[in-house]
């Protein structure tokens, strides 16, 4: 929520939550009970759905304190993919539902970002669990040497969403460099023209965490390009991004006057520094 006493004119409109569009997911990778608490009194606002990745939730002895905090501040949590994908290789999906059901989460993960199985399988997994949960499936491989053409990428996306996904994200793991990004951490930039130009972006999430990669997508898209993968302390920076709150982004949705705007050569903040 932007602090009223700031009269900001120009700023790009920002729908409240629930939000549809422009959405942030966190990228919760073993938060303690305290520092839940401290991120929610700072950017509930802000966040619209946490992972906890991985398989960190097994290994959490304080889930269910987190997960009531979470639930307290009317944001959504579902459990990384590699724990789908592990209890499915063990034929544990049963035990997966009880487990999700006896926490009280409503969001399920499908991936096969570390294990094959055929897309038809894949569907027929989405359309069962769709009918008790929330399904976030996930396209694209954490194996930096699996490429999938543009046209495979929207192919598999409709048909997931078709299958009962209620959103599908393009996989980046979370040091984006697999997946739409490159090893070096590049954008695929035709990969995810195609996606939104074939898709939309109203129902697919990018994996985005680095800041470079946060800004691409906003300059290409706008500020209300669903976002995810972020860090808890990237939260804030990210939606003065989306909001032209910081250098990168200071004239993307604000028309300055010509002896106000910078050298285009230095409108990015140095690496790692810059308010």
């Amino acid at each position: 929520m932007i602090q009223k006493r700031f009269e900001l004119i120009g700023l790009p409109e920002r729908p409240p939550k629930p939000r549809t569009i422009g959405r942030t997911m966190m990228l919760d990778k073993g938060l303690s009970v305290r520092q839940v608490e401290d991120f929610i009194d700072v950017a509930a606002d802000y966040v619209d759905i946490v992972k906890l990745g991985w398989g960190t939730s097994v290994v959490t002895p304080s889930l269910d304190r987190k997960l009531a905090l979470y639930s307290a501040a009317d944001i959504p949590v579902y459990f990384g993919g590699t724990l789908f994908e592990a209890m499915f290789v063990r034929g544990q999906l049963d035990v997966y539902k009880k487990i999700l059901d006896g926490v009280g989460v409503r969001y399920v993960e499908v991936s096969d970002g570390s294990i094959t199985i055929s897309h038809e399988r894949k569907l027929e997994l989405i359309a069962d669990l769709a009918r008790d949960f929330n399904v976030l499936s996930e396209v694209g491989s954490k194996d930096q040497a699996k490429i999938l053409p543009p046209y495979k990428w929207v192919q598999m996306i409709r048909a997931e969403l078709d299958a009962g996904s209620v959103m599908v994200i393009c996989e980046a793991r979370e040091s984006g460099t697999a997946g739409i990004f490159r090893p070096n951490g590049e954008i695929r930039s035709g990969l995810v023209d195609e996606i939104v130009d074939m898709v939309g972006a109203e129902r697919v999430m990018f994996e985005a965490p680095q800041k470079g990669q946060q800004v691409w997508f906003i300059r290409n898209f706008g500020p209300n390009v669903n976002l995810g993968n972020v860090s808890p302390e990237e939260v804030l920076p990210l939606e003065t991004l989306r909001l032209g709150l910081r250098a990168d982004t200071l004239f993307e949705f604000f028309k300055a006057p010509d002896e106000y705007v910078a050298d285009s050569s230095a409108d990015t903040e140095p690496s790692g520094h810059g308010g």
